[in-house]
């Protein structure tokens, strides 16, 4: 699992409700030369104003910004999925925003960005989905596993919300399972 770490291009983190703290303690430990790209979908409340990503880019060693259309992926940032909008990854190595319907009540949706990385990252990609009160994300962690990315669920037992993970979990989505704490560890191998 280690090696698959190291060996990646880009980090993906999924989660909904109760995944911000855990997703804050990641955003502070991620060195700034972490040589990977780092994309953050986590489920908002539509027309609903967050201080997340000024946050986020408060307490991070690592440029943070929200996505915007046509954002080139860079490495050694983390990107945020804008509230109301689908965040796609494009095969030229850019982000595309969609305005298309809700999927599992949510937009952005989890499965969404997880399926356009899995078609181009493969295994050069690994996924962690955490904490959520719906499935969002298992779907599309199964496709990143079945292209070759690592992908982790968060153990049910640690998640404020468990259902998420145990959907990805129930799927055979997640090669590994990890409390919170493995998490934080293996990230900072």
């Amino acid at each position: 699992m280690i090696e698959r770490w190291r060996t990646t291009d880009i980090l993906l983190l999924g989660g909904s409700a109760g995944s911000f703290k855990i997703m804050f303690e990641i955003v502070k430990l991620l060195p700034a030369d972490l040589d990977k790209i780092v994309i953050i979908i986590i489920h908002r409340k539509k027309n609903f104003f967050s201080e997340i990503e000024k946050l986020f880019a408060e307490n991070s060693r690592m440029l943070l910004r929200e996505i915007k259309d046509k954002d080139i992926l860079k490495k050694n940032t983390i990107y945020i999925a804008p509230a109301n909008y689908h965040t796609l990854i494009e095969t030229d190595g850019y982000f595309s925003l969609d305005v298309s319907e809700a999927v599992w009540y949510s937009k952005p949706s989890i499965d969404v960005t997880f399926e356009s990385a899995a078609e181009i990252y493969k295994e050069r990609c690994m996924a962690i989905l955490l904490s959520g009160a719906n499935q969002d994300g298992a779907e599309g962690l199964l496709k990143l596993k079945n292209n070759g990315a690592a992908t982790i669920a968060q153990h049910p037992d640690d998640a404020e919300m468990n259902e998420m993970p145990s959907s990805a979990i129930n799927l055979g989505a997640a090669d590994y399972i990890l409390h919170t704490e493995q998490i934080f560890e293996l990230l900072l191998t």
